[in-house]
């Protein structure tokens, strides 16, 4: 099974007690949140699993009133595609 936790500045997808992705987020100020890095580890792409990297932290910035300045290139465009995410993006 499948879990995101967030650990310090990061939010971590384990399977089995293994990290198998991850994603940083920087708070900016009061407001903001800067994603600056998405990773997923090979055998585990094209599963959707850096999709629901992004889904989660765009769940943790509504839940803190802030809004996500995506530096990493792939948070970006998964969240330029996606216009339910339009209401956190910078």
């Amino acid at each position: 099974m499948r879990n995101i936790a967030k650990e310090g500045d990061q939010f971590v997808m384990k399977e089995d007690g293994n990290r198998i992705a991850e994603i940083s987020v920087v708070p900016s100020g009061s407001d903001r949140l800067i994603v600056d890095h998405t990773f997923v580890s090979e055998a585990h792409r094209e599963e959707g699993n850096g999709e629901k990297l992004v889904e989660k932290v765009v769940q943790f910035a509504r839940e803190e009133n802030k809004k996500i300045i995506p530096l990493c290139s792939f948070t970006k465009n998964v969240m330029e595609q996606n216009e339910a995410y339009h209401d956190v993006l910078i």
